[in-house]
């Protein structure tokens, strides 16, 4: 499967190549099981060795991510949680869905940022960032911000590997976990403060109760 997408790949004109990146970028916020990640590495692993550049392949990535990632966070905002939960049971579990809302009220724009580089949720962070009201410009920089970083790396790794591209796509899963292990932990750093300011405070208000 891997070697076939290569070969498409490789026998399409660079102007077409800049194009599927641009429309598998923007399909992996509408269509979360679409391999956005492989199709990308490869894309710029095939430019690296034709006359593309890190930038054209990095420009192209996140005209489709983010324009994909807003088009999500406006039918967030348009339909609201409650009917993207009744309309696609699957995509928003009940539960994960709290879980969002309470990381979003709580750590808001962080939320954002971290959740974009969680592989599993990823896809779900726009239209549940639109549903909550966080606001475009902040949800739009946050989401840029973590796809610039992201597919920066992705970029990097792909001009400076071999000639084996299943060596690419295994950094690339390697660096992906990694950074999924920081994301998780700045989450948990980030509840752990919230719980304890949030216990403090109501301590506070004991204590001026009791007085």
């Amino acid at each position: 499967m891997m070697s076939e997408l290569l070969a498409w790949l490789i026998g399409l004109p660079d102007p077409v190549l800049y194009g599927i990146i641009v429309v598998a970028a923007f399909a992996e916020n509408v269509f979360p099981p679409l391999p956005a990640d492989t199709v990308i590495a490869l894309g710029a692993f095939v430019a690296a060795r034709g006359n593309g550049t890190e930038l054209g392949v990095w420009t192209a990535t996140m005209v489709g991510n983010i324009g994909g990632a807003m088009l999500m966070y406006w039918v967030g905002h348009r339909f609201g949680l409650p009917r993207l939960q009744q309309r696609f049971p699957r995509a928003f579990p009940a539960d994960a869905a709290e879980r969002f809302s309470e990381r979003f009220a709580t750590q808001g724009v962080l939320a954002v940022l971290v959740s974009r580089f969680l592989p599993a949720v990823r896809a779900v962070v726009p239209p549940v960032a639109g549903a909550l009201g966080i606001g475009a410009g902040r949800a739009l920089l946050a989401m840029s911000a973590a796809s610039a970083l992201w597919y920066g790396i992705v970029c990097v790794l792909a001009f400076r590997a071999g000639s084996n591209a299943d060596v690419l796509l295994a950094q690339i899963a390697t660096q992906q976990r990694s950074i999924g292990l920081v994301a998780l932990g700045i989450v948990a750093v980030a509840g752990g403060i919230w719980w304890w300011r949030r216990r403090r405070a109501a301590g506070a208000d004991t204590d001026r109760g009791e007085g």
